[in-house]
């Protein structure tokens, strides 16, 4: 059999990865050894043997110890593999790469908003202060649905619709707390997101999060594009629903009245997320997307890598690229914080990946955030960001956030993102209005099987017909085009509102 049977990532590891269901006996020529057993398609193989308690190396990274001898040939995954803790070197700044910008900045077509905001898409939001709200946004959305009403915005064709982000939070929490201050930095962030043309705030009137909190901490103006009222204080539901409904009936026109223009790339940020990983995603789509982003980066643009878990036990990779110690203390001070936080909940960090992730390949956390920190390229990371804190600083950003995909992606969102770029191996439905999101597969045969659901296919890289490169660049231009209006998979099929979802930290009292 042909080296091609299997992928080597590094030339250090022990393992390489199966291209596709490798069967026992299977010689491999170019690594010396011939396969014991059946393996999977994404999962690893030893290349030599491995004694119990020594390290299995993958991107020339430890993934964690061998529980039992495991000789050349053999499948190693969670029957003989698990998570180990050690000692990762940290040299912060070590990496740090200066950005080559280029000299003429590619464009998008874009919407430029009264006060210099630069919108990728154009809708009226309707955010909630409490869930016991959430019907009434609801139902106020709903009448303007183009599927089930489409006559009612048939007049107003530059608006993409009008959306209501529901959560379940908001009361029967701490009033001075952590969990009221996030969420209220999140509503705050969608509030003042430039995809919005205008916002309605709905609360019910008794609840914690009174609107009033909301718009005092975060520095809110109410006026004309952002209308706020209570269930209570408008006579009920009905009444809500029918001021809510006339309100929304009264900013249409407004906001129809926009214009593409040509805008820099700079005025792009992108949300950097993988879900349903397999052990392909950290050789295609990741790696691929990374290529993007430093794209993007050299032309000026911001790119936010979240979901702390999933980058436990790769953070030192991350802080050799700090611009300096302090962005790189943030980044420990986030890991220290997640440490705490899991062992409070009697949880692990290994804790993790997923039933699906394993059935990808994937064995451990320390490989999955190997591959999931390849999305964030090879430039310098400038700025570390707490959950929903606006992303001002242009390059490469790191937001703390769950591993949870619509939990951080809401997070990314609130802080600015205008596009969401989302790998994954296994098939994750996901999108994030008001921002869209382009879908990445890590595999062809994801990619034959779901192409209603994925915007670009990165399998050719496990195939050996495409490059890591080339698949990169093809994703940048993709980023360009959506920004310019072009509508993604996921927002054909209208997700985008249930899967906001705030991150609630604190008790539920």
């Amino acid at each position: 059999m042909t080296a091609s049977a299997v992928i080597r990532i590094h030339a250090a590891d022990n393992v390489v990865i199966a291209r596709r269901q490798l069967l026992g006996g299977t010689v491999i020529d170019a690594e010396g050894f011939a396969v014991q057993g059946l393996v999977p398609p994404g999962h690893k193989i030893a290349t030599r043997a491995i004694a119990p308690g020594e390290a299995v190396l993958r991107y020339g990274q430890v993934i964690g110890l061998a529980t039992q001898p495991i000789a050349p040939g053999m499948h190693v995954h969670t029957h003989n593999l698990a998570c180990s803790d050690f000692t990762r070197a940290h040299e912060p700044g070590a990496g740090a790469l200066p950005t080559a910008y280029v000299a003429e900045p590619a464009t998008f077509d874009g919407i430029v908003r009264a006060d210099g905001r630069i919108a990728t898409r154009n809708y009226i939001g309707i955010l909630t202060s409490v869930n016991c709200s959430a019907t009434v946004a609801r139902a106020i959305a709903d009448h303007f649905r183009r599927d089930v009403h489409p006559e009612v915005l048939a007049a107003y064709p530059n608006v993409d619709g009008v959306v209501a982000l529901t959560h379940g939070m908001g009361c029967a929490t701490d009033s001075e707390g952590e969990d009221l201050r996030v969420l209220r930095r999140t509503l705050g962030g969608y509030a003042r997101h430039p995809n919005f043309a205008a916002v309605l705030v709905i609360g019910l009137g008794c609840e914690t999060n009174q609107i009033q909190g909301m718009v005092a901490q975060e520095g809110l103006t109410e006026g004309a594009k952002l209308q706020l009222f209570d269930i209570q204080g408008s006579g009920g539901t009905a009444k809500a629903v029918a001021k809510g409904i006339a309100v929304v009936h009264g900013l249409l026109a407004e906001a129809d009245r926009v214009q593409r223009q040509p805008v820099p790339a700079r005025h792009l940020t992108v949300g950097l997320q993988c879900g349903g990983s397999d052990g392909y995603s950290g050789i295609s789509a990741n790696p691929a997307l990374g290529a993007a982003v430093d794209r993007l980066v050299r032309h000026g643009g911001a790119a936010i890598l979240s979901e702390t878990p999933e980058v436990y036990g790769g953070e030192h990779l991350l802080t050799r690229r700090a611009v300096s110690r302090a962005v790189a203390d943030k980044l420990l001070a986030r890991i220290a914080w997640w440490e705490d936080y899991t062992a409070r909940h009697r949880m692990k960090m290994d804790n993790n990946p997923s039933a699906g992730n394993k059935a990808g390949g994937l064995t451990t956390i320390l490989e999955k955030s190997l591959g999931a920190i390849a999305k964030s390229g090879t430039t310098a990371l400038v700025d570390v960001l707490q959950f929903a804190e606006p992303a001002t600083a242009r390059g490469l950003l790191f937001m703390d956030t769950p591993g949870y995909d619509p939990v951080s992606a809401t997070g990314q969102v609130a802080g600015g993102a205008n596009l969401i770029c989302f790998t994954t191996g296994r098939g994750s439905a996901y999108g994030c209005a008001p921002s869209p999101s382009l879908k990445l597969s890590t595999n062809t045969a994801l990619w034959l099987k779901q192409q209603d659901d994925i915007d670009i296919d990165c399998g050719g890289i496990v195939e050996g017909n495409d490059s890591v490169d080339a698949a990169g660049e093809r994703i940048f231009r993709l980023m360009l085009d959506t920004a310019s209006g072009r509508r993604t998979k996921s927002e054909q099929h209208g997700y985008g509102q249930n899967e906001f979802v705030p991150w609630q930290l604190g008790a539920v009292m």
